[in-house]
């Protein structure tokens, strides 16, 4: 086995044992997305948010949130390799496992950044040709995306405050390449608070309620119809919008879908 060096997404030197026999992710989508590579057999660790593929996952042991690990099982786990990604794994820990393990930080915050991610992810474990197939794929069912050019919409994730994905954000991303504009796209930050009159000042034509991280029901969607009597309000799969990497081929049926749907609205 070879040693091989990386250059990671924030610019860090990763060395690592090549190829990596024992992975550890610490991202949902990039553990999917792991599975999809073919790398069963090398993933070691994974986080309890990791759900997907349900029917493999449980073959990796958990080692904590995508917040919080526990080192110990980390430690017993003996990676060769673990996979963090920037806005999902906090600074500090990430650090800190840096300094016993190789830690190959990744970010994502677009559809090109997605791409990207898969076929670094792909070289790094020895994976590229299947990683470029997957990628070609992606592409290809995006391309048969049918856009709904000029639409203004607002992608909610939270409630009290309500929040909503701003700029440089892979929800964001989505969005315009369904033809959406989003409407607080201007902000400053990238999932700003946004009140009442914020929203009715935006005026968007669409309002999608996420599933996730906050799980908005029917009786949200009739509150925000009240204040948005012009608007559609739709509650909409948060994992189609916002888990990136192998998810994306299946979040293109969705999509479409949801397309449909909002037309004949």
């Amino acid at each position: 086995m070879a040693v091989k060096t990386f250059m990671d997404h924030v610019r860090r030197t990763v060395r690592v044992d090549f190829p990596p026999k024992r992975i550890i992710s610490l991202c949902p989508s990039i553990t999917e997305t792991l599975y999809a590579l073919n790398l069963a057999d090398e993933i070691a660790g994974r986080t309890r948010y990791c759900i997907h593929p349900a029917e493999e996952v449980s073959g990796a042991d958990v080692v904590g949130g995508t917040k919080q690990v526990d080192e110990e099982v980390i430690a017993r786990l003996d990676p060769d390799l673990i996979i963090v990604e920037k806005e999902e794994n906090p600074k500090e820990m990430v650090e800190r496992l840096a300094e016993r393990f190789p830690v190959y930080v990744t970010d994502v915050e677009s559809y090109a950044d997605a791409l990207r991610m898969i076929e670094d992810v792909g070289r790094i474990t020895n994976r590229s040709e299947v990683a470029h197939a997957l990628v070609q794929e992606i592409e290809r069912r995006f391309q048969g995306v049918k856009s709904l050019s000029g639409t203004r919409a607002a992608y909610v994730i939270w409630r009290k405050p309500y929040m909503a994905a701003g700029n440089s954000t892979f929800i964001s991303s989505i969005l315009e390449r369904c033809g959406f504009i989003n409407v607080f796209s201007d902000c400053p930050d990238r999932y700003p608070a946004v009140a009442e009159d914020d929203f009715v000042k935006a005026a968007p034509d669409v309002v999608f309620l996420s599933s996730e991280p906050f799980p908005f029901a029917e009786k949200h969607r009739q509150e925000f119809a009240e204040f948005l009597p012009s608007s559609r309000i739709l509650l909409v799969d948060g994992e189609m919008f916002t888990w990136y990497g192998s998810h994306m081929v299946q979040a293109t049926d969705y999509i479409n879908q949801l397309l449909d749907q909002i037309r004949r609205l």
